[in-house]
């Protein structure tokens, strides 16, 4: 049961990431996602700060595991589906106001 739930959320994590550009590899075993942030013209740390200030969203630059996590920030999923779809929604709206015009 608590499997199929996380499933569900990790589906939908990665479902929302696809949809605002952000590509993820899909978590195996983890309740973590890993999106790359790149597209969106900001580091990982300025990305996560300012999701932060601007949206009440927390998550991890990537480099705080390591050098090759820059461009990526950690996003955990290890939560509710309502809260879980609020933070979705919220770093849409962040994506999309930051991404530079094409």
């Amino acid at each position: 049961h608590m499997r199929a739930q996380y499933e569900r959320r990790r589906n939908l994590v990665l479902a929302r990431f696809h949809d605002m550009g952000l590509p993820c590899f899909e978590p195996r075993g983890a309740f973590y996602a890993f999106p790359d942030i790149r597209g969106t013209g900001l580091s990982s740390r300025e990305f996560a700060m300012r999701l932060l200030e601007e949206e009440r969203v927390a998550v991890v630059p990537g480099p705080a595991f390591g050098p090759s996590g820059e461009g990526h920030v950690r996003c955990s999923y290890a939560t509710g589906l309502a809260p879980l779809e609020t933070a979705l929604d919220r770093i849409a709206a962040f994506v999309q106001r930051v991404r530079p015009a094409a």
